[in-house]
């Protein structure tokens, strides 16, 4: 008998690819207007622009997104006796990669980053057999990631003459015009970059499985902990709404965190969790289940925790003042699960299936961390005042102060989430599923602006006096993480299966569904329009796909004669799949102080694909009116959230294999050619349009649902060749 086993394996990927780029630019006449003007900031910042170089005065070039990856694993496994195993894994991996501009918002040549990660992860497997009936598993897993991003650019925003509060080389403010994309340039550092964190994760967890009777018991409990280390530096933003306003210098946005931002957050939890499955009759199987979760409130190594307090209008240190060391009470939750399976008639052929469950969700760290780049640790600013320039920023948005927190009785998310559905077996070895399939979601994260206007006033305009932390200091807006999002998702879901016979098998998936929310969490910081109306923002989820249709096979041909035509085998996954929503803004920061407004519409969205506009010919028409999409100004409109639904999904991948046996019976060696074809029609498949009112490309669609090279944007084509042994 085989006590010892064991494995090793590298894998290494070098991947060499362009990204198209393309955005509206400055004409001739409006460089030259710059360099004719008094304004030294954007006479130094339009070397950087490119020029023109197809109609529309737009841009088109390409940017580079090289990936180098080397990972390898190690597998060992050990029997001490008959009824105990231990299985020790190992693998490590070093990422390297250049991502492209358009990755992180900006979209001129030279202005994306580049990323190192290190990642680590390991586990010890401890398997007794006791019993034929009782069976205990110990768990340990460890990983670990370290990852760093820097921006391409690292030039210091003092030479240029840009007053943003950084005098450091760590590249330019972000700077985006006309909301970037395709109606305008977005060029400098990144917001948010030089990043980094070093993390890990540990946990260890114990199993009993007992087989008693009718019953199948299982027990257990784990205990998990997570560390994360993190930086964060900024060269800040700038947003101007129109290419003219940026010729002119009259910026519509400015923010900056003039610090190095800094944590080192921790969490413990506790799980524990019984279950039962229990076979009541012959026809009838019950499953039963409670689990009970402690998640710990994330705590912060060197007290830098810093949370604004609305009922004293302060910012504090946690743990001083009277205040709690922990940003937000600790959280636990009963967790119960029911669910039954019955064989209609007692021959296996028609099975009935529902169950339910409640499903608690542990926050992420990631809602604490901007609590240590408070003041006095960090000093985050933002400004839409009047006469907001590239010279003056810091010094005039210098005055105040915007600080992110969360509310003291944050409470955790969780999904209730149910189902009924029938399984038939079919003639032919095929099998058949439709089903019923729901969840709701809730105390879901969302975050508001706790200072947004209220009739031109902000409610919080200054700290208070007593504040122990800048007393006095004028506030802006201020990002507060709250537990108070909902979700549903309702779906009609459809599976036939082939099971492999006579060479072939396949799976046929098709769903119809809806899922509503207030917010997607797509995108971190304030999405809501009206921070004190989270209703009006109740709408499609912004993943939402109504229809979609899956197709995966593989079906091995029958040639049998020789090794020259057997051991040929076709494969395919086609996937169909309806568009996803839109949601259209303005450029409008004065009313709410973020730029979330929808606009007013006149008249019904009308969709399609015809050419564009503005004359580019890398941009096709996707909103056939989009004069009806009317900037209101200072006023919340008339649009609801994610009412129009943007292009639809269709790819078709392909491969061919080749097996053929090179000698050897008992231990065969494999040569395998495969040959892949990804997006085999090559088919367009449209990214969203632009959705910023009154900006040139509102409505026009100029670039492909995923980023060029990956999958469902082109086809491409892959050869390999594999010895197995």
């Amino acid at each position: 008998r085989i006590r010892l086993s064991f494995y090793i394996s590298y894998e290494g990927l070098r991947q060499r690819q362009g990204v198209p780029l393309s955005t509206t630019v400055l004409s001739a006449a409006q460089r030259t207007q710059v360099m004719t003007s008094s304004d030294k900031q954007v006479q130094a910042l339009l070397p950087l622009i490119p020029l023109a170089n197809a109609p529309g005065n737009t841009f088109i070039g390409t940017a580079t997104a090289n990936v180098d990856i080397d990972q390898g694993t190690g597998n060992l496994s050990h029997n001490f006796t008959d009824n105990n195993r231990l299985n020790l894994y190992y693998a490590l991996q070093h990422d390297l990669r250049g991502e492209p501009p358009t990755t992180q918002g900006n979209n001129l040549p030279g202005f994306g980053d580049h990323r190192e990660a290190r990642r680590q992860i390991g586990t010890i497997n401890d398997t007794q057999v006791f019993s034929p009936t009782l069976v205990n598993e110990l768990r340990m897993g460890y990983n670990r990631i370290h990852i760093v991003f820097k921006a391409n650019d690292t030039e210091n925003a003092s030479a240029f003459g840009i007053n943003s509060g950084v005098n450091t080389p760590i590249g330019l403010p972000q700077i985006t015009i006309a909301g970037g994309g395709s109606a305008g340039p977005a060029f400098g550092g990144l917001g948010g970059f030089p990043q980094g964190r070093g993390d890990y994760s540990a946990a260890l967890s114990d199993t009993l499985s007992w087989v008693h009777g009718k019953h199948t018991i299982k027990v257990g409990g784990e205990y998990r902990r997570i560390d994360v280390n993190s930086f964060a530096y900024t060269p800040g933003t700038f947003g101007f709404s129109s290419i003219p306003n940026f010729i002119n210098d009259v910026a519509s946005s400015f923010s900056v965190t003039a610090a190095n931002g800094s944590t080192r957050v921790f969490v413990n939890s506790i799980g524990a969790f019984a279950t039962d499955s229990y076979k009541v009759t012959p026809r009838l199987l019950l499953d039963l289940g409670i689990r009970w979760d402690w998640y710990g409130s994330p705590s912060e190594g060197a007290g830098r925790f810093v949370a604004f307090i609305p009922s004293t209008v302060s910012l504090v240190k946690l743990g001083t003042n009277g205040t709690s060391s922990e940003p937000y009470n600790q959280n636990f939750r009963w967790q119960p699960r029911v669910g039954f399976a019955y064989d209609l008639f007692g021959n296996g052929k028609t099975i009935i299936r529902s169950a339910y469950a409640i499903l608690g969700d542990q926050p992420i760290t990631g809602i604490v961390t901007a609590l240590g780049s408070n003041p006095p640790f960090a000093f985050p600013i933002s400004s839409t005042a009047a006469g907001l320039t590239l010279a003056n920023a810091f010094t005039l948005a210098g005055g105040s102060v915007s600080p992110q927190s969360i509310v003291g009785n944050y409470k955790d998310a969780y999904i209730q989430s149910w189902n009924f559905n029938i399984q038939e077996k079919l003639p032919g070895d095929l099998g058949f599923m439709v089903g019923y399939f729901a969840s709701k979601g809730t105390d879901l994260n969302i975050e508001r602006n706790y200072n947004q206007f209220v009739n031109g006033v902000r409610p919080y305009p200054t700290l208070s006096l007593n504040s122990p932390i800048l007393p006095g200091k004028p506030l802006t807006n201020i990002t507060m993480n709250e537990s108070d999002g909902n979700s549903s998702y309702n779906a009609l879901w459809s599976t036939l299966t082939k099971h492999f016979q006579s060479g072939l098998q396949f799976e046929a998936n098709y769903t119809f569904s809806k899922s509503i929310d207030d917010v997607s969490k797509n995108h971190a910081g304030v999405t809501v329009q009206d921070s004190n109306n989270l209703r009006g923002d109740r709408g499609l989820s912004d993943f939402d796909a109504r229809q979609r249709f899956t197709l995966s096979g593989i079906y091995q041909l029958p040639f049998k004669k020789n090794r020259l035509v057997s051991g040929w085998e076709f494969s395919t996954i086609v996937q169909l799949q309806s568009g996803n929503p839109i949601n259209f803004h303005t450029t409008n920061t004065t009313l709410t102080g973020n730029a979330n407004i929808r606009p007013n519409v006149t008249g019904p969205v009308q969709i399609g694909f015809t050419p564009s506009t503005n004359g580019a010919a890398t941009a096709i028409a996707y909103i056939q009116n989009p004069s009806d999409f009317v900037n209101q100004g200072s006023a919340f409109g008339n649009l609801g959230r994610n009412v129009v639904i943007g292009p639809g999904f269709f790819n078709t991948d392909v491969a061919l294999v080749k097996n053929t046996t090179l000698f050897g019976e008992k231990k065969p060696l494999n040569l395998q050619l495969r040959i892949d074809a990804f997006d085999l029609w090559n088919t367009a498949n449209f990214g969203q349009p632009g959705s910023t009112v009154g900006t040139s490309t509102l409505g026009l669609i100029t670039g492909t649902r995923f980023t060029a090279g990956d999958f469902g944007t082109s086809r491409q084509g892959q050869v390999a060749i594999k010895l197995q042994f």
